[in-house]
């Protein structure tokens, strides 16, 4: 899988991720995040979406907080998720009518894809709703030789009319889809989050599951890089609290919403999956971990991304991948939750799925692709 791909997986996986079942109770030995109190003034927030990964998260958090919410969906996924939750039934590809005439603080729109979408929305919404968040993606920047911030160039399509979405366009067209926002609301109510890869429970894509899952499996794991490989994510929650927080304190520009640079390595993230796998699943025969470098990956045919998710090596075009800056969320109050929570939580919720969800992941190296890399990595070190 080559960089553009793997982005536009990381911007479908935030969008378009089925809901679980459900976040579990937190581990005692690493629950470290405190139950959010009541925001001082309860807001009433429309949410384009919201029965789907990230969604589940945002309306969990802001129900916490006492907030208000209306939903805006077709009704077809997880349809019992928060029963207490009015819903307007409706389409975003034609079918708006019925967010005409109503009033809203803010609204957050997870589900857009194309600028002709974000258009008629806030053009409907904006005489009536006082600020619109947008979950746009760090995928709006071209390539990833050097660090970004929110100043960086996006990427820019030749026909700006297109609404294919591949591995090409899917960038320009979130870059597109801020701008459509920002034409209609103006800077100062429009607030744009650009979020890396999102993780923690609920999460059903198996980018980041893969890695404490295969842990609870036991035996030789095979793991790309070096442990001091840098890595960025971000959890749902984190990126939950961060959007309902712009809304109470009225933050408007933009936001990339990553992990600090240097904050999180391919090490921690694996010791991490040791350790919950050891806690949680207790595997008979316990998990340890074999390194091997790129150069070697690429020989078997394994991928950056999908065969080994979460990682891509630091050269070419992802030389900076893990690198984003987070400066600018960090001083308007994002909060990272340490790394261990996010795998205890994400393998808790892991081993509560379905058995074939479970045994038959969508992301990462088939056990029999792994035995024989092992075979071969013991080969070459003989």
């Amino acid at each position: 899988m080559d960089r553009r791909q793997a982005l536009i997986a990381m911007g479908a996986a935030a969008l378009g991720a089925g809901g679980g079942g459900g976040a579990v109770a937190a581990d005692s030995a690493r629950a470290t995040t405190p139950t959010p109190g009541k925001a001082e003034r309860p807001l009433r927030i429309l949410v384009l979406g919201g029965t789907r990964f990230i969604g589940l998260h945002m309306t969990e958090y802001a129900r916490q907080r006492g907030h208000v919410l209306t939903f805006f969906n077709r009704g077809k996924t997880n349809a019992d998720r928060f029963p207490e939750i009015e819903r307007i039934r409706g389409d975003r590809n034609g079918d708006i009518a019925g967010l005409a005439d109503r009033e809203w603080d803010a609204v957050i729109d997870n589900s857009a894809y194309v600028p002709r979408q974000v258009q008629a929305t806030a053009a409907l919404l904006a005489p009536k709703v006082g600020r619109y968040v947008f979950v746009s993606s760090i995928s709006v920047y071209p390539d990833f030789s050097t660090a970004r911030t929110e100043e960086s160039p996006v990427g820019k399509l030749a026909d700006e009319t297109t609404e294919k979405v591949d591995g090409e366009t899917y960038g320009p067209l979130k870059a597109l889809c801020e701008q459509a926002a920002l034409q209609v609301f103006g800077p100062a109510r429009t607030t744009v989050i650009r979020p890396g890869l999102i993780v923690g429970p609920d999460d059903n894509t198996d980018r980041f599951t893969y890695w404490p899952a295969r842990a609870a499996r036991g035996g030789a794991m095979l793991a790309p890089g070096t442990p001091r490989d840098r890595i960025q994510v971000i959890d749902a929650r984190d990126l939950a609290r961060f959007t309902i927080g712009t809304i109470e304190r009225g933050n408007g520009g933009t936001f990339n919403l990553v992990s600090p640079p240097g904050r999180f390595t391919m090490g921690q993230l694996l010791d991490a999956s040791v350790a919950a796998a050891r806690r949680l699943a207790k595997p008979a025969v316990a998990p340890s971990v074999t390194w091997a470098p790129p150069d070697f990956l690429a020989a078997q045919k394994i991928e950056p991304w999908s065969d080994m998710p979460v990682w891509l090596p630091a050269s070419g075009d992802s030389a900076a991948f893990a690198d984003t800056s987070a400066a600018r969320a960090l001083q308007a109050g994002l909060g990272v939750r340490p790394l261990r929570e996010t795998v205890f939580d994400t393998l808790a919720w892991h081993l509560q799925r379905p058995t074939p969800e479970r045994e038959t992941l969508k992301a990462g190296l088939p056990p029999d692709r792994e035995l024989a890399a092992l075979a071969a990595w013991r080969t070459r070190g003989a």
